[in-house]
């Protein structure tokens, strides 16, 4: 039997990511939609209808899914948990927190919001990446005498940081990390959002708070988990992240000090041979290919690599030895902020939790 999942904040953005990603699911199915008070009752595509205009915000390339046209939207207060799982949660970070600990008490919650990745019996997981930090989650039900958990995802500009990240600093580590982002406006969300005026033509070059929400997630994500808690990478990490006008997809141009001498070839094979036997192969949002490394100087490209395995896979190009540092790499990533960096990526760690037997 296919296991029963609840979306919270399933009219908002990223709950519609979540409806996408989880049609025709072979292992999950969405038995409860859920959403504010103004939405509740409502049949969905009605909740999403701006009752003025008449006009349906659907955000999400395609139609809405079939499965969910007619589900009637519940307030969070009316979730039956009993009949459920898991819970994905597209919560904005403001009310996650109150939301998140009420549904955790009782069952498996993974979440997009901020709210609890800075817990010290939390991880920040990306399958694949630090997969062994799930026996965390034993720690934090017996602190909290939950019989659930919470899990939530990496800012998404931490997510093709860390992914990238990963072989190199297993194979040859890391000292400092100077990255510079350059993100899409679909990662600052409908509300507030950034306005066409401000964006169009431009480049803003400053994201509240998000700096250094990439320093300490990656940190904690490639840190190693020991006697019941994560002790960080020892890792220096220095960002500037900025807005440009892409609509989807976030670049970062990342510059890597390591610990041991790097050949560029010899790199090159450590990530290829990494996503070769990444663990998550065989699941069913895992991507073909878990980390590309073009060979074309001009890649990547948003517009290009944007829906590279329906946007899961982390690419990566202009791979060089660099020649400030005596030992390092420079290199640029794409990721996609609202695939891998959001609700299909924690469809992907659901799967991962549900062949690990966490679910």
């Amino acid at each position: 039997m296919k296991k029963r999942v609840a979306i919270l904040g399933a009219t908002g953005a990223v709950g519609q990511e979540f409806l996408v990603s989880l049609k025709d699911h072979p292992w999950f199915e969405v038995t409860q939609l859920a959403a504010s008070e103004r939405s509740a009752g409502k049949k969905y595509t009605e909740a999403i209808r701006d009752p003025n205009s008449g006009i349906v915000k659907w955000q999400v390339g395609g139609d809405v899914p079939e499965y969910a046209k007619e589900m009637t939207v519940v307030s969070i207060d009316q979730v039956k948990t009993s009949e459920l799982d898991l819970v994905f949660s597209a919560v904005e970070s403001d009310a996650a927190r109150e939301i998140e600990t009420k549904f955790a008490k009782d069952l498996p919650v993974i979440s997009t919001s901020s709210a609890y990745r800075y817990e010290e019996d939390v991880p920040i997981l990306i399958p694949g990446i630090n997969d062994d930090h799930v026996e965390l989650i034993e720690t934090q039900r017996k602190n909290r005498n939950w019989k659930g958990y919470v899990l939530p995802l990496p800012n998404c500009t931490t997510t093709g940081l860390a992914i990238t990240m990963k072989p190199l600093y297993e194979s040859y580590g890391a000292k400092r990390v100077l990255m510079t982002s350059m993100q899409a406006i679909s990662g600052a969300g409908r509300s507030p959002g950034v306005s066409a005026l401000d964006v169009t033509d431009n480049l803003i070059p400053y994201i509240p708070k998000e700096e250094n929400k990439v320093r300490v997630e990656t940190a904690k994500i490639l840190g190693k988990l020991k006697d019941g808690k994560i002790e960080p990478a020892n890792i220096k990490v220095s960002c500037t992240c900025t807005r440009v006008p892409v609509i989807d997809g976030h670049t970062e141009s990342v510059f890597v000090e390591t610990d041991r001498p790097t050949k560029l070839a010899d790199v090159t094979h450590t990530i290829e041979e990494f996503s070769d036997h990444i663990s998550v192969h065989g699941l069913p949002s895992a991507p073909k290919d878990y980390l590309v490394v073009h060979k074309d100087p001009t890649r990547p490209q948003p517009r290009i690599d944007r829906e590279l395995n329906d946007g899961m896979t982390t690419s990566m190009g202009r791979l060089e030895e660099d020649q400030i540092f005596d030992n390092g790499v420079k290199y640029v990533l794409f990721s996609h902020n609202k695939k891998m960096g959001s609700a299909k990526g924690a469809v992907l760690l659901a799967e991962m939790l549900y062949k690990k037997g966490k679910l």
